[in-house]
């Protein structure tokens, strides 16, 4: 008999909520976590509406609610001189008209909490070296950093690592699938940039975001401090390297203040709280591998631009999708055969439902990286600032998961 009917590789939003949402489907659950909680991470913290339910349904709503920043009712568009502000669509089905952010120490602390609650087995801090074996009998060799190594048996893996980190080697029975080699360095590879202020002067509901010469941001009020990310192009951040003669945390937020009038003023007087924090470089697209009983959730299934603030949304709303999915039979039903069927009919829901939000991404992204299209595209903003709502909304700000 196996340890686990279902390993998951890392306990960010999607690894943490998938095993949530198995547990409480009544399937034994590990989860493995190479970093030790509470930790900052450099992704985002934003949550929009149409996920607030589902915030409920993992059972952290009521504490999300009492520790996040205020309702976001506005949304910005911050250029060299000026700040662009109009309303954010309001989500007019459910139970949460608006989305909060919430710095990401507290919300994945919550999740993995609440997994524990529900009787997951937290191994932290561990790294799951490998997976062999075939669907059913899997075998996920894990290096804990405090003490002996470990071999878990578990009938399905759930890959939620994150996609700038080396994940696990799959040598798997019928398929060798180990991780593809390391792409040449880039000049257009983005690397994302976060840090974390106090006293900041930004409007506590107003989610916006700003353009770079070779980069583009966004800045937020997450409970009680006021949070800065950004990417930018490998050349880009060379370029200011060199300008200021700093570090790449710093040499950024010089770059960022120059450029954005709206920054400059909501961090005047403000102080930093901790270093910069980076990873890189990101890789934009859909990486849904064929891998009998293994499914990818949140990053390691596809990674969008940051620029509209879909990650955390992606990453929520695989882990229900595949859980709704998974949990249509017993597992110990689950074969090869029907592994590759399951697998099939959630990489066809997972790209009908988040290949569309990529491909916007990408096209705002390349948008504000780009100063011959950014000025046309604030100009425009000047004059009519609704288009920052419709924007919004087209990019799925205002509406629920579309699966149950």
């Amino acid at each position: 008999m196996n340890d686990t009917d279902a390993l998951v590789i890392g306990a960010g939003p999607a690894g943490a909520s998938s095993a949530i949402l198995l547990a409480k489907a009544g399937w034994r659950v590990v989860l493995v976590e190479q970093h030790v909680y509470p930790r900052q991470k450099v992704c985002g913290e934003c949550v929009a509406a149409g996920n607030l339910e589902l915030i409920d349904e993992l059972g952290i709503g009521q504490r999300f609610q009492q520790l996040a920043g205020a309702e976001l009712r506005q949304v910005g568009w911050m250029a060299a001189r000026r700040t662009e502000i109009a309303k954010f669509p309001a989500c007019t089905t459910g139970g949460y008209p608006y989305g909060r952010a919430l710095g990401r120490d507290v919300f994945d602390s919550l999740l993995l909490e609440r997994a524990r609650s529900l009787g997951v087995r937290v191994i932290q801090p561990a790294k799951v070296r490998a997976v062999t074996g075939e669907v059913g009998q899997f075998e996920c060799h894990i290096d804990q950093r405090f003490s002996s190594s470990e071999k878990v048996t578990t009938a399905i893996v759930v890959d939620a690592h994150g996609s700038w980190e080396e994940g696990p080697s799959f040598n798997l029975r019928h398929l060798d699938s180990r991780n593809h080699a390391r792409v040449p360095h880039q000049s257009a590879d983005l690397f994302a940039f976060k840090a974390r202020f106090k006293g900041a002067t930004l409007a506590p509901q107003l989610l916006s975001v700003f353009a770079l010469k070779g980069g583009y941001g966004g800045i937020v009020v997450a409970d009680d401090v006021t949070t800065l990310a950004c990417c930018i192009r490998r050349d880009a951040l060379r370029a200011c390297r060199v300008q200021t003669g700093a570090l790449a945390g710093i040499a950024v937020e010089a770059l960022v203040r120059d450029s954005c009038s709206g920054v400059r003023e909501a961090l005047r007087g403000a102080q930093r709280c901790g270093p910069w924090i980076s990873v890189g470089p990101l890789r934009p697209g859909i990486r849904l591998t064929a891998r009998s009983g293994v499914f990818s959730v949140g990053n390691a299934a596809g990674e969008t631009h940051p620029l509209i603030g879909e990650g955390i949304t992606m990453a929520l709303q695989s882990a229900k999708l595949l859980e709704t999915i998974l949990t249509q039979a017993p597992v110990a039903t689950i074969d090869a055969e029907r592994a590759l069927i399951l697998h099939r009919r959630y990489a066809r829901a997972w790209t009908l439902n988040f290949a569309p939000r990529l491909r916007l991404a990408s096209a705002y992204a390349h948008i504000a990286m780009r100063p011959f299209l950014a000025l046309p595209m604030a100009a425009a903003l000047r004059r009519w600032p609704s288009l920052l709502t419709h924007g919004a909304r087209l990019a799925g700000k205002a509406q629920m998961a579309p699966f149950p």
